[in-house]
């Protein structure tokens, strides 16, 4: 029963992604802007779903539980970064929100070319929402791959994974012919899954133990007989700097991923964005309710397999739902997965064809040519996401999904204080990007593709979290060194002529 009711789920979502060309049919003539952005055209409703589909990916929903699970309190600084990034939100999206629309930007690289007007500057952002955001897409599809096989809804060998390449197809054909709209129309279907779902599991969990005070005395005895004796359900102080910059760093990190910048560009308006910020806080709830499922499955005494914490809520829905709502909640995963792979692949078509194509190999290209252009790199993104599955390791994506997190944060600098002031210099912000990107890969590399690495404060050793270490790098060679290019650049400007205007583009955005 549990089967039917998952393929039911995937069944409808395959419709729903099919039906995608009736949301705002498109005009005759396509363009770049239509197919990444839908015109810009999205209300209030589903650029919440579509935001919250996005950041919220269903590997987020396992990796979660499983790092509490796993660790204890750690894990829920998942929370803290989420409940940080919600008022980021609503003040920076709008603003480059606003900045898109006035100068017809499509992607965060387009605004860098045009404040700081330096294609060196866009091309290093473009290229690092590339490369961070590829295993992103290959993550999503491992986490569901994995979750399947724990709870037994994926048959092993080749059908297997024919049955996955089969979802995934139907997901590449929709987006490569509708654009965002697909996404956008199946994340109406992730939010109603997922809400309706872990309200189910919520709801028997917290019945099973009698509330969440036995639950959580269960777990914290399952913590501290375990193997791993520093865990706890209790912060230790010493784990606070790493909470803090996990926390921190995390939801910094996050807005500045393309494909969070591509769902938020096709809002309607400012306002939009601001009122779906607002209520983003949902979408954390519902993340906190999966995270009590990793107490719940340490007080159920769940065993997982000793390479996966994240198959333990699984296993935990598996053991006490019925199979209909279990089929149902491993759907809802899975269309869970489909929703931000599927804008990751949009948002990096349009990064490479408007920052690397057109800019340096066909600037003539006219918007019909961009958008096939897009169309291919979109459906070839998915294509090396499903062979990089099958033909690495699962710890590979991995590995490189946490060196994505560091080299994006690395953007923020150019992308986010870009929408506050004009006065940094482009070539300090490129030397701090390349400062930043040096420093954050070495310290993952060497501490054995750990995000977290140790730090000497004060005379004791303390941990961090590495993107944020790169960062602080980061910006403290953008802050030294831009008083000493616009130094240069005086010393270098004849004292006849009067100073260059800055493009519109640059213009500071209010």
């Amino acid at each position: 029963m549990s089967t039917v009711t998952f393929l039911a789920v995937l069944g409808g979502t395959s419709l729903l992604a099919v039906a995608a060309r009736w949301f705002r049919p498109p005009p005759e003539l396509p363009t770049l802007e239509d197919w990444a952005l839908a015109r810009r055209q999205f209300g209030t409703p589903t650029t919440w779903f579509l935001l919250g589909g996005t950041i919220y990916t269903a590997y987020t929903f396992a990796a979660v539980p499983g790092l509490v699970y796993g660790t204890g309190a750690l894990g829920f600084f998942a929370l803290q970064y989420t409940v940080i990034m919600c008022p980021l939100a609503f003040v920076l999206l709008p603003r480059l929100w606003s900045a898109a629309r006035r100068h017809g930007y499509i992607t965060p690289a387009d605004f860098v070319r045009g404040h700081y007007g330096s294609p060196a500057l866009a091309l290093v952002v473009a290229a690092t929402g590339v490369l961070a955001t590829m295993p992103y897409i290959a993550l999503q599809l491992v986490g569901i791959r994995s979750i399947l096989s724990a709870v037994g809804l994926y048959p092993r060998g080749a059908l297997g994974d024919l049955a996955l390449v089969a979802v995934f197809a139907v997901l590449a054909v929709a987006t490569y012919r509708h654009g965002l709209r697909a996404p956008a129309i199946i994340s109406l279907m992730k939010g109603a899954a997922v809400f309706c779902s872990i309200l189910a599991v919520s709801f028997l969990v917290l019945d099973r133990f009698g509330g969440p005070g036995p639950m959580f005395d269960s777990a914290e005895r399952a913590l501290s007989g375990g193997e791993t004796t520093q865990a706890s359900l209790t912060l230790d102080p010493s784990q606070f700097p790493v909470y803090a910059t996990l926390a921190l760093g995390s939801a910094l990190a996050l807005l500045m991923y393309p494909h969070v910048l591509t769902a938020a560009f096709a809002a309607s308006g400012p306002d939009t964005l601001r009122r779906a910020a607002v209520a983003l806080p949902l979408w954390t709830a519902v993340l906190g309710l999966f995270a009590m499922l990793g107490v719940a499955a340490l007080a159920a005494g769940i065993q997982p397999p000793s390479t996966g914490a994240e198959t333990a809520v699984p296993l935990l829905v598996k053991d006490l739902m019925p199979a209909a709502l279990t089929g149902l909640v491993f759907g809802a995963l899975t269309v869970g997965a489909l929703v931000p792979a599927a804008v990751m692949s949009i948002a990096v078509a349009t990064s490479f064809v408007r920052n690397i194509y057109v800019e340096y190999f066909h600037p003539r290209a006219t918007p019909k040519h961009q958008t096939r252009i897009a169309q291919m790199v979109s459906l070839s993104t998915k294509v090396g996401a499903v062979v990089f599955v099958f033909g690495l390791r699962n710890q590979d994506a991995i590995n490189l999904q946490l060196l994505g997190g560091v080299w994006i944060l690395q953007t923020f600098p150019a992308v986010a204080l870009g929408v506050f002031t004009r006065r940094l210099h482009p070539w300090a912000l490129l030397a701090g990007w390349m400062s930043g990107m040096a420093a954050g890969t070495l310290l993952v590399v060497h501490s054995g593709f750990s995000s977290l690495v140790p730090l000497g404060v004060g005379g004791q050793e303390i941990q961090a979290y590495a993107a944020v270490v790169a960062m602080t790098l980061n910006l403290t060679v953008v802050v030294t060194l831009t008083p000493l290019f616009n130094r240069v650049a005086r010393t270098h400007t004849p004292a006849s002529s009067s100073p260059v205007p800055l493009p519109p583009e640059a213009e500071t955005i209010t």
